[in-house]
């Protein structure tokens, strides 16, 4: 019987498990976001729909077991550009499920200033779709407009609201609104994307299978603010709902208090229980940090 392995925490918005050593650089205030450079799209084109793509699918199939469910539900916006919003779960499954799900779109990922710190792959992760997060207020308007402009090409902006990676959780983490603000500016419809994870019996990747549901849509005779909340009670709700399903118990997350985490640090025991199943936490109150994922200044 293999081991279950714990995580402890102290704050479901912030703490972070992705364990990556980047040295982040900062996301300038003008930021190439949309190439129209002939070549770049060739080569754009052929590494993603060509290379990247297949690859996409042959992990998440063979590694992860994966299967997109209702996804026709994604008819309803044909035509449209569309927002997805999904659990930030899977280390490696985040970055490809979103293609298996948006196809024939390509989707456009929100994502932290780390992914293009690399030099060597930055074009890279570019060409397939990162859209990395201002570094400042002065970059938002820029941002803005990349998001837009995706959106108006009829192609998937995808965004994870609980902003950090918790491998392996199989609750929802209380999220806010602020990255509605953008469907809510747009008026583009909104589908959400839920990671269920299967315990398997012979291999040790949990089973992923992914719930497609929406469309939901903004309320125009709402404000930008009402209408952030609404999109974003509709989508936690339903995400709520999905994740119940899941039964993977090898990874466990316990909340502990910044003493007690301390004291594990230090190499002590602590007292604690260990959750059968990780569920949802509370929802949260208040603002976003800017470094979280959607913030508009």
């Amino acid at each position: 019987m293999s081991k279950t392995k714990i995580h402890y925490y102290t704050d479901e918005l912030n703490d972070d498990f992705a364990g990556g050593n980047i040295k982040t650089k900062q996301t300038p205030p003008d930021f190439k976001y949309v190439h129209t450079n002939p070549i770049w799209r060739i080569i754009e084109f052929i590494v993603y729909q060509l290379i990247v793509r297949p690859i996409a699918w042959i992990v998440s199939k063979f590694r992860y077991g994966v299967k997109i469910k209702n996804r026709k539900v994604l008819k309803q916006a044909k035509g449209k550009g569309i927002f997805i919003y999904g659990n930030h779960v899977v280390t490696l499954g985040d970055a490809f499920h979103p293609n298996l799900v948006s196809f024939p779109r390509k989707s456009f990922i929100v994502v932290h200033p780390d992914t293009t710190s690399i030099p060597l792959i930055k074009n890279l992760v570019v060409m397939l779709g990162a859209l990395p997060l201002p570094s400042g207020k002065q970059g938002y308007r820029n941002f803005t407009n990349a998001i837009k402009t995706r959106i108006e090409q009829k192609q998937a902006v995808v965004i994870y609201p609980e902003a950090h990676l918790w491998p392996m959780f199989t609750g929802i983490r209380p999220f806010k609104n602020d990255s509605f603000l953008y469907p809510s500016m747009l008026g583009a419809p909104v589908f959400c994307t839920t990671t269920v994870l299967k315990n398997r019996r012979f291999r040790k990747p949990p089973k992923c299978i992914v719930y497609v549901d929406g469309p939901f849509y903004p309320d125009e005779n709402l404000s930008f603010a009402e209408n952030k909340q609404k999109l974003r009670d509709e989508v936690y709700a339903v995400m709520c709902e999905r994740a119940k399903e899941s039964n993977y118990d090898k990874v466990k997350y316990v909340k502990v208090t910044p003493e007690e985490l301390e004291a594990i640090k230090a190499g002590k025991e602590i007292q604690k229980e260990v959750p059968r199943q990780n569920s949802p936490a509370a929802e949260p109150a208040g603002e976003n940090s800017e470094k979280d994922i959607g913030i508009v200044a």
